[in-house]
C-alpha cells in the first residue's frame, strides 16, 4: 500500500492498526493461534506538522471567501468544527440565547455522490460548543441572509438553497487562500488553529477535549502548539519573575 503512494501513509498506519485490533480479538477468541500483524511501528502514525493559521488571517479568509461561507470559516476556526459537522448543521442546532452550537451529527458525501447524515466519528463528538461573542454576531447575519427558514433548515446551503456540495466548497476555498497568500493551507488546518489558540488562552487538555469533541487525551494534545506570540509572552513572564527575585535579593521592598 506504501508502494502504491495511495492512500497515504496515515490511512495506511490506521488500516494496520485496525487489522492488528481484530487479530488480537481474533486470537482472544482461539480463532488464530498468533497475531501475524507483527511489522513494528507500521501502526504509527507520523503526520506531518500542520500550519496554523493567524488570527489576521483568520480575519482575512473571512472577507475573502464567497458571503455565504464566511460563517463556516468563523465557526472552524474559532469553534473547531469539522467540514462534515458544518456541512449537517440545522438552524435549531444554534442556540442564539445561550451563544451555542449543537454537534449530533456530520454529513459524508459519498464517492457515488449521495449525501448521507450521520453520527459524529465518536460519541465524544457530540458536544455543544459555546460560541465566541465576536463570532455571534456574525453567525446571526448569516442567518437572517443564507439560511432556509424553520427549524430544520440547513445552515449552510448553496446557491439555490441545495445542501453544500464539497467541490463546490473547496473551489471558493481555494480562491480564498490564493488571494490571502496561503493556498498550502487546508480548510481542516482551521480546526487546529481554534484548537492551538485556545489553549493560548489557558484552554485545559481536559477542557479542548470537550470542545474539540475528542475522546482521548493524546487527540486533543495535537492540537495544543505552541505560537509564536504566546511563547514570546511566557519568556517575558519568566525575565518578571527572575526580575522580581532580583529586587527582592537587593533588599528592595523590606520593611
Amino acid at each position: 500500500m506504501l508502494k502504491a503512494g495511495k492512500p497515504g501513509p496515515v490511512t495506511v498506519a490506521k488500516a494496520y492498526r485496525l487489522l492488528r485490533t481484530i487479530c488480537e480479538t481474533a486470537v482472544a477468541d482461539e480463532l488464530i493461534a498468533r497475531n501475524p500483524c507483527s511489522v513494528k511501528g507500521a501502526s504509527v502514525e507520523h503526520s506531518p506538522e500542520r500550519p496554523i493559521a493567524t488570527v489576521a488571517t483568520v480575519a482575512a479568509l473571512e472577507k475573502s471567501i464567497e458571503p455565504r461561507y464566511r460563517a463556516m470559516v468563523s465557526l472552524a476556526a474559532w469553534c473547531g468544527l469539522r467540514l462534515g459537522e458544518l456541512l449537517a448543521l440545522t438552524r435549531d442546532d444554534i442556540d442564539m440565547e445561550a451563544g451555542t452550537v449543537r454537534i449530533d451529527k456530520a454529513a459524508l458525501e459519498l464517492s457515488s455522490g449521495e449525501r448521507v447524515i450521520g453520527p459524529p466519528k465518536t460519541q465524544a463528538g457530540r458536544r455543544s460548543v459555546t460560541i465566541p461573542p465576536h463570532v455571534l454576531a456574525a453567525i446571526i447575519e448569516h442567518l437572517g441572509e443564507f439560511t432556509p427558514l424553520g427549524p430544520s433548515g440547513l445552515v449552510f446551503v448553496g446557491t439555490l438553497a441545495q445542501p453544500v456540495r464539497r467541490a463546490s466548497f473547496y473551489k471558493s476555498w481555494s480562491q480564498a487562500t490564493s488571494a490571502v497568500g496561503v493556498a498550502g493551507l487546508h480548510f481542516h488546518d482551521l480546526r487546529h488553529t481554534g484548537a492551538t489558540l485556545a489553549a493560548s488562552v489557558g484552554a485545559s487538555t481536559r477542557e479542548l477535549m470537550a470542545r474539540l469533541g475528542h475522546a482521548s487525551p493524546s487527540a486533543a494534545l495535537r492540537y495544543q502548539h505552541a505560537t509564536a506570540d504566546r511563547d514570546r509572552v511566557i519568556a517575558e513572564g519568566l525575565s518578571g519573575l527572575a526580575d522580581a527575585n532580583h529586587e527582592v535579593g537587593r533588599g528592595v521592598g523590606r520593611p
